[in-house]
Formats: structure tokens, sequence, C-alpha cells
């Protein structure tokens, strides 16, 4: 691949990059606690406002929390009520009270470790509950299965679609077809005589599926609602673009320093500026993400409308057979908690599935393995409390954090000062 050459330089420099915010962290608690035992209750606060900003800082990179730990389990429930970030604080800060009580030698931990769990399974009774079956539509996820390397192989590109097309017409007709990220090999502008195959596939099914297109020089990486062999209802492009794939960030810094060939091969896309929703017969109101938009809580949230499912689409084939494609799909878990709605999600080569607004995989497809998904969507739940709140209270409560934790150093520094004199 063209610019396969940077991709250890760019790990290195993102892992080391990424790590900068931990040091940050602790090196923060450690000035506020001083020459005390004190940091054990610092470095909660500081690394959870670290982890939100590592979330946001250039776009930014929330992969792997350490909160993302609890999904699959009791303490997901968390999720809905605080969010990812809010789970990171809470986790953060009950691994301090132990620390500091097994330093102490307080055997009340135990109780209290017992208390934290009690209270964990009670919000999970809290938590709404659906009132409507699901609804009887079929949606038919598609996948592939098209490996990186031979996914913009001239040669290889008519087999994957030829794939794809058979996967999309086999069997029952459903309801709606989903194909993922890029599926479709050609722009958008010369595009139709792929399209017309899909539609006749689909058998009047509507189809939403992941393509590029451009207007004039600008190229979007985007998804299209097609219901008639001619006809593209909706269009949603991709708002939050991948760094150092998708667009340079800080580019105006590089071009002057003679790097601006780089920015111009690097930058091929731009971020698309409208809300990500799309009506969807058989699915309802979708909000569509593309592939790494599902990593980011707050693009859940964007405009005013709630939708009735996310709908993820994916490549995932630059992940091979390693953790990536199982890290990915556990995020699109929390998404689900956090919002209450399903997850429909549709991956290149895996791993597509059906995820119900609890976060639990309902139905799904094996990772590198061609076929097809027929499932049942379920209905959405009432509104979470992290979906109506956000991430402001965390924001407002770690700010007041560190405004006491600002205070005490200064006057530790004055008590400091006075007892040298």
């Amino acid at each position: 691949m063209r610019h396969g050459w940077m991709a250890p330089f760019a790990i290195l420099l993102m892992a080391g990059g990424l790590a900068l915010f931990w040091a940050l962290a602790v090196w923060v608690s450690r000035w506020i606690a001083g020459r005390s035992a004190s940091v054990m209750f610092w470095l909660p606060v500081t690394l959870a406002a670290a982890e939100l900003a590592r979330g946001h800082v250039l776009s930014g990179f929330p992969w792997g929390m350490l909160s993302y730990t609890l999904i699959g389990g009791v303490g997901d429930v968390w999720f809905a009520w605080v969010g990812p970030y809010g789970t990171n604080f809470l986790l953060l800060a009950l691994l301090g009270a132990v620390s500091f009580c097994l330093h102490k030698g307080w055997t009340l931990v135990w109780p209290a470790l017992v208390g934290v769990l009690v209270a964990t399974i009670g919000l999970q009774t809290l938590l709404p509950r659906s009132s409507d079956s699901a609804s009887q539509s079929v949606v038919r996820i598609v996948q592939p299965n098209a490996p990186q390397h031979q996914k913009w192989d001239r040669e290889w590109m008519p087999v994957f679609f030829d794939r794809a097309i058979e996967l999309t017409g086999d069997g029952a007709a459903p309801d709606v077809v989903i194909w993922p990220e890029t599926s479709v090999p050609a722009l958008l502008d010369f595009a139709q005589p792929w399209m017309e195959q899909m539609s006749l596939a689909a058998r009047g099914a509507p189809v939403v599926a992941g393509i590029q297109r451009r207007e004039g020089d600008t190229y979007f990486n985007s998804a299209i609602l097609i219901d008639q062999p001619e006809n593209v209802t909706a269009i949603s492009d991709k708002a939050h673009l991948v760094p150092f794939g998708e667009y340079i960030p800080l580019a105006w810094l590089l071009e002057p320093v003679g790097l601006g060939t780089l920015v111009e091969q690097v930058a091929g896309f731009s971020p698309g500026t409208g809300d990500g929703l799309m009506q969807i017969d058989g699915l309802g109101l979708a909000r569509v993400l593309i592939c790494y938009e599902g990593i980011f809580p707050e693009d859940m949230q964007r405009g005013e409308v709630r939708p009735d499912v996310l709908l993820i689409i994916t490549n995932d084939a630059w992940f091979g057979m390693g953790a990536g494609p199982r890290q990915h799909l556990m995020q699109a878990q929390a998404r689900a908690i956090e919002q209450g709605l399903p997850v429909v999600r549709a991956a290149n080569t895996g791993i597509s599935a059906i995820i119900d607004p609890w976060g639990k995989v309902t139905d799904s497809l094996p990772l590198n393995e061609a076929g097809y998904l027929d499932a049942i969507v379920p209905h959405a739940i009432a509104p979470t409390m992290y979906s109506k709140m956000g991430d402001w209270p965390l924001f407002v409560l770690l700010s007041l954090c560190m405004f006491v934790g600002i205070a005490r150093r200064k006057r530790i520094r004055i008590d400091e000062g006075g007892s040298q004199v």
C-alpha cells in the first residue's frame, strides 16, 4: 500500500502521544498531594480528567478506556447513568479507595465492596424496560469479508461485490439490507450500474451501503440509502474523521516546514456537516455512524431528535485477526447501553452484530467469514440518564476537584514557606 511505510512511525508517535496524557495525570496528582499519601485520592481525579481529554483533544481517540473492561458484566449498567468517562472516574475512585484502605489496614473495605456490588445490581433494576415487542421487520446484514490488501485491488473488487450481491439475494427477501463501509467499489458519480444490481438483488428492500463520493475537489466517506434501482433517497457523510488516515491534525503547521505533499496525500476526506439521521423503511429513524464515529459517545447525541436505532457500518479489515474487531464491537455495545438504543452493526470482515439497548449481542456473524445475518431489531427503551445529561456533570465535578487540588497545593507551599522561616 502506498502509505504503508508510515505505519511504524504513526504507531510509535500515537502510542507516545497518548502515553503523555497518563504521564501528565500522574505528575499532577503527585504535585497536588505533595509528600502526603493523599495521592491515592488525587490520582483517580487526574486520570479521569486525562481520559476525558484523550477523548477530545485533536478530535480525540477514546479507544481502550479502563471502563470498557466492565462491558458484558454487571458493572456495565453504569454506562447508562454516567457514560464511559464517568464510569472511568467511579472505577478509578473505587480502586483508589481500596488501595488506601488496604494501606491503612482497614477491614471495612470488604463490606464496602459488597455494598458497591449490591448498589450496582440495584441500578440494573432501575433501567427502563421495553413494553413493546420487537418489530417484525427482518434486517439483513451483509458481510463480504474482503481482506484489506485485496479490497481495492482492481481484479478483486468485482469478486467481493459479486459476493455481496449473492449474499443479498440469497434466501427469503428481507425488509432492509445493510452493506458495510466503502462496500460499493466506485465513486457515487459512477456507481449507477453497481447500485442497480444492489437494488435488484434486494428485491424491493431498501439498501444502506458505504460508498465514497465527491463534490468538486472535496471527497467524503459516506453512506447512501437506495430504495429503487435509480434512486438514492438519502446520503450521510462521515463527520468524525480518522486522524492521519482521513485527515492530518494541525495540517497548517506541517505545510510551512515542507510537509505539504504529505498533507495533500493523506488528507483526502472532508468531514460531513449533517446530523447523520436517515429514515429507513422497515428500520425506522437511524443515526448512521461510519466506522471510527462509533467510538465517540458524544457523536450519538448530535441534534435534538432521538433515533430509533444506531446503525454502524465499518470496514475493520485493517485489524486482521487481532483484538481490534472485538474491541470495536465492545465499544458499540457501550453506545447501546449509554443511549438505550439498539445497534445494527455491519462490518466488512466482522464482527457484524445486532445489539439490544442493554448492550447484549443478540446475534452476530463470526470474524473473517463471508455471510449474511437476518435478524429482528429490538425496540429502543426510554432515554437513559447519560443520554440526557452527557458528560457535563463529570466535567463540572472534575473541574471543581482540580480547583480544590490547586488551592490545596498553594496552601501547602505557604505552610512549607512559613516552616522554613
